[in-house]
Order: C-alpha cells, then sequence, then structure tokens
C-alpha cells in the first residue's frame, strides 16, 4: 500500500475503536480503519481526551501531531508515520496515525551504538520542531531498522521548550546533507502555498512564523545546541 492510499485511508476510511491505551497522559485508541477492501490499523487520539496543560492551548495537540507529519514529509526525512486531524472520529475531532510495525522492547535506551548515531536526523528534527517532549520509547526502530517518529502533541510553541533524551551530538556541527534539506525546507515554509494552507488549519500563525525562524536560525549555526541551563532539558518520564 503507497503513501498516498495509506493517507486516503485515514482521511476517509470507517473507523473502528478496537482497544485503549492507559499508559499515556491522553486518551489514545487503537483503531481499525476501512476504506472499501482496504484496511490499516491507527492510532487515534481525540481532542475531548487531551489532558489541559498550562503553557500550550486547549484542545490543540491533534494538530501539533498532523503537523509534525506535514514537516517531516517537507523535509523529505519521512520520519513520522501518516497523520491526519480527522474532524469526524467516534469521539470528535482528533489525530489518526498510521500504526507501524516496531519492536516494543527497542527504544533509545537499548539501541546499540550503530544506532544512536543515526539519530542526528532526529535531534535537529526535534530543534525544528521544538520539542518538548522527545521520550526513548517515542523513538521506535521498525521493519528493517527504519527509525519512526510518535507523539507530537507539545511541538510547535513560539518560546523555546527542546526537552529530550538525545543529546547525544551536542556542540558537535549538524551534517551538510541535513543543513541543506533544511535550506530547501525554508523556502519552501515562505513560498509554498499548499504547505502553508496545510500547517495554517493545524497551527496558529505565530506558530508557523516561529518554524520558519528556527529553521533559518539552525541554517545560521549549522550547530547541535547544548543543554540548556536555565530550564529542564529532559522530559520525565524519560521512556
Amino acid at each position: 500500500m503507497n503513501k498516498s492510499e495509506i493517507l486516503k485511508i485515514l482521511e476517509t476510511g470507517e473507523m473502528e475503536l478496537t482497544s485503549q491505551f492507559t499508559w499515556g497522559s491522553n486518551y489514545t485508541f487503537l483503531a481499525n480503519v476501512r476504506r472499501g477492501e482496504q484496511k490499516l490499523e491507527a492510532i487515534y487520539k481525540p481532542t475531548r481526551g487531551e489532558r489541559p496543560l498550562w503553557d500550550f492551548p486547549t484542545e490543540t495537540l491533534a494538530g501539533r501531531e498532523a503537523a509534525a507529519y506535514l514537516v517531516s514529509e517537507a523535509l523529505g526525512w519521512e520520519l513520522v508515520p501518516p497523520t491526519v486531524l480527522r474532524k469526524d472520529g467516534p469521539h470528535g475531532p482528533g489525530s489518526l496515525q498510521l500504526r507501524v510495525e516496531h519492536n516494543p522492547d527497542q527504544h533509545y535506551f537499548t539501541f546499540d551504538d550503530a544506532t544512536r548515531q543515526r539519530l542526528r536526523q532526529t535531534a535537529v528534527f526535534d530543534l525544528l520542531i521544538n520539542n518538548a517532549d522527545r521520550k526513548g520509547g517515542h523513538i521506535l526502530l521498525g521493519d528493517g531498522g527504519k527509525i519512526w517518529l510518535i507523539d507530537h502533541g507539545i511541538c510547535f510553541h513560539v518560546v523555546p521548550k527542546l526537552r529530550t533524551v538525545i543529546w547525544d551530538f551536542a556542540g558537535e556541527l549538524i551534517p551538510d546533507e541535513l543543513v541543506a534539506n533544511l535550506e530547501i525546507f525554508s523556502k519552501k515554509l515562505k513560498t509554498d502555498n499548499a504547505l502553508q494552507d496545510e500547517l495554517k488549519g493545524l497551527l496558529a500563525a505565530d506558530e508557523i512564523e516561529a518554524l520558519c525562524q528556527r529553521s533559518d536560525e539552525i541554517i545560521a549555526t549549522r550547530r547541535f545546541p547544548a543543554p540548556p541551563e536555565d530550564q529542564r532539558a529532559v522530559p520525565w518520564p524519560m521512556v
């Protein structure tokens, strides 16, 4: 099944909830999504099940999940599983993300050194989207060693809030190929009307502007930051 087919199923398929995950802060469900003879499993996070946060506007986390997917795709990195914002979920509007096959016993804290060395792209992505919650368990190892990133509900704030377990590369120069990808993305963010319109349906105008500014800043500095000393640098819990 190709990506366009997956997105069409996520956007228009009939949803049937099969179970609920109980370990997270917000309501999260596993769903079967069918469109004709096609079926896939997806993760549904309804807006009304979001726990209020003091620093993020209410009922905005689902949109941020979908925005993270758009940014990943615009970069050409394909780090985030296909994700859409569904208006007509069983419990109302919410994000719907393809469930990817992965080894649940594998995450950042169990990765070998070779796998951790592959996380520079992830670290740049989190810096760009201002991820306030990159836990070790939010990095999945899929089929063929493919790295997938999930849980982006508290990203894109206008104030710097990067909290991540990945500080392995602090002070290093960002690889040239990643900077080149960011340069293309930055231009696209400023000129691609379709991308702008999609993001406007998911994020506030000042959050999109802050995303643009962060992209330009990363391109200018070309270096992984060190953990900040004036605020918490890692999420809790870390897995």
